[in-house]
């Protein structure tokens, strides 16, 4: 048989076997392989090397095999040939494909299963919150209330730390982020501006990470823009296809800085069917604020007071269909969150996760499979003597 029509039928042969290879994984995942994901196609640049291989392993091993000079061979050509002659090939076609089978397994492949829509009931919530410098104040914790220092919110607080309005809400938010499993939350901080800290998420994880690192020197509080905080809120659930879309401001100043007019942004809500729900913080008695610390390296504090208008604010929850609360303790603060998400309506939406399947193992069997079946013609089909 002359060389070059026994290379093509080489070549075919192993293209003919890595087809073989292929109908098990086809036939366990049908279309789903003409959306998969390769985690590394550079690994396929690997399968240029399969042709070497096969070479060596079919033709190339013809001249590695001892031989025996003969003066003529012509009795044995024309003599019997056993049909197992005409099987030499087959281990390398065999190795070839396994090869191929292999590398496609190590470009890793992943199907992503978009399949698996849970029903979740819950509402879009979007939490506004102020980070002005009227924040820094101190605030009780009320009676009853949790302490700082819990396994869900790890702080470097000491038990006799006094609280601030913003750690205090901060725990709140927390506590309420790890509550609400259904519920799709976002959150925007605002001072002098307003800026998203995360779009409406079930991502509670990375939420609370988030929420932990706020700080009042992260931006501008020289000013409170509550028109500009909501009208941001209610930007992100313009798109919601949610019935019950919520933004919920936590405040303890009155509006003196912003482009938006609480007024207008309120109207803004009102357009887009968003409920605004408005918690005061403190009541605007004179609070304790932290000014420095002593010789003694023991914190100072001093009175002082912060502005309210808890009439802007209940007018704005009133024109937009909310209710108005005012906290002044964080067991006050937690109720009325709690309070405000209870009463609101729930609704159904579809949370869709996606996962990663991998589907390697699909070409691997196959791949296994074809030496193993190498490794049987080798020791009973096309076993070579000497």
């Amino acid at each position: 048989m002359s060389r070059a029509p026994r290379l093509v039928g080489i070549a075919a042969s192993v293209l003919a076997a890595t087809a073989v290879g292929l109908i098990y994984p086809l036939a366990s995942r049908g279309w789903a392989w003409r959306s998969v994901v390769w985690e590394h196609p550079l690994v396929g640049l690997a399968a240029l090397v399969v042709p070497l291989v096969v070479y060596f392993t079919t033709v190339g091993a013809d001249r590695r095999v001892p031989t025996l000079t003969l003066p003529t061979v012509a009795p044995l050509v024309l003599g019997p040939r056993g049909a197992r002659a005409r099987f030499r090939d087959l281990p390398g076609v065999l190795r070839g494909a396994a090869l191929l089978l292999g590398i496609l397994a190590l470009m890793r492949p992943e199907n992503v299963l978009r399949g698996e829509n849970a029903q979740e009931s819950g509402i879009d919530i979007v939490l506004v919150l102020d980070l002005s410098g009227s924040m820094r104040a101190l605030m009780d914790q009320g009676e009853g209330a949790s302490p700082p220092n819990t396994p869900d919110t790890p702080t470097d607080r000491g038990p006799s730390k006094r609280l601030t309005r913003l750690e205090t809400a901060k725990d709140v938010i927390l506590e309420l982020v790890s509550r609400r499993k259904t519920d799709r939350i976002g959150v925007v901080v605002f001072g002098r501006s307003a800026f998203i800290l995360s779009p409406p998420t079930l991502d509670k994880t990375l939420l609370a990470g988030l929420v932990s690192k706020m700080e009042l020197e992260l931006i501008d509080g020289n000013g409170t823009a509550i028109g500009d905080a909501v009208g941001t809120a209610v930007a992100r659930l313009r798109r919601s296809a949610a019935r019950s879309k919520a933004v919920i401001l936590l405040t303890d100043g009155d509006s003196n800085a912003g482009t938006v007019a609480p007024e207008y942004a309120a109207h803004l809500a009102q357009a887009q069917g968003v409920k605004v729900y408005t918690v005061q913080i403190g009541d605007g008695d004179e609070v304790d604020v932290q000014d420095g610390v002593d010789l003694f390296g023991q914190p100072h504090f001093i009175r002082t007071h912060f502005p309210v208008n808890p009439e802007l604010l209940r007018k704005i929850a009133h024109d937009t269909g909310g209710e108005s609360y005012v906290a002044t303790d964080k067991k006050s603060l937690s109720v009325s969150m709690h309070t405000i998400l209870d009463t609101l309506e729930k609704t159904r939406f579809e949370s869709q996760s996606a996962t990663m399947e991998d589907l390697f193992p699909l070409l691997l069997l196959p791949a296994v499979m074809l030496l193993v079946l190498e490794a049987l013609a080798r020791a009973w089909l096309v076993r070579r003597f000497p």
